[in-house]
């Protein structure tokens, strides 16, 4: 599957507008798939109910280290695709509206009017670089686990405790992420989909202009 370009949008109704194209679905969905694979595992080895329950200790070591290995590789992939750098664009530009917003959102202004937006909100922005940082924290004290021969102990300790503990922020980062998206279920489809309805587009980002 070639990512050079999106493939062309299907045709859509006068109602629907084209949100995201093949690319940016299929990141979405492998990186979504990586990391979900991490969390399991990782509670597997961590919780002591959840590891009796499985057993094979060895196998969900060697699972979680490869799949925390492949996680950047569908953004890596993604790269190719001009609307997947695109919308990373996007997602790296903060102005004044994402600030507006913040402010509503911090005084819980649950008011549309209050909370402008264009492709991505200023929540999904700030999400996005957060969970990319913490995924390269995260690999590089994993790394510095798995290759023990190559550093001293202190700094192995020091991963191991910043690996955990960050482990554990992304584990309720991601249940807050998922939580929202279960609540808006047009957002939902677009990614499923890449269409979304014309209403919910001009509702949840009227500065984006597809």
């Amino acid at each position: 599957m070639s990512l050079r370009a999106d493939a062309p949008a299907p045709s859509t109704s006068a109602s629907e507008v084209r949100r995201f194209g093949r690319s940016q679905k299929w990141v979405h969905r492998a990186t979504a798939a990586l990391m979900g694979v991490c969390v399991v595992t990782a509670a597997c080895l961590y919780i002591p109910q959840f590891a009796e329950l499985v057993g094979r200790r060895e196998l969900v070591v060697r699972v979680h280290e490869w799949a925390g290995l492949a996680l950047p590789v569908p953004v890596l992939f993604g790269l190719f695709s001009r609307g997947f750098r695109a919308d990373l664009g996007f997602l790296n530009r903060f102005g004044p509206h994402d600030r507006t917003w913040l402010r509503a959102a911090l005084r819980r202004d649950k008011r549309r009017a209050v909370r402008p937006a264009a492709k991505f909100n200023a929540g999904q922005k700030i999400y996005a670089a957060w969970i990319a940082g913490a995924t390269l924290v995260m690999l590089g004290t994993g790394l510095l686990m798995w290759f023990t021969h190559l550093t001293p102990l202190m700094w192995r300790t020091s991963a191991t405790f910043v690996h955990d503990w960050l482990a554990l922020t992304i584990g309720i980062v991601l249940a807050g992420h998922i939580g929202m998206a279960l609540g808006d279920p047009e957002a939902r489809r677009g990614l499923r989909t890449g269409s979304v309805s014309k209403e919910w587009a001009d509702r949840e980002h009227p500065l984006w202009r597809p």
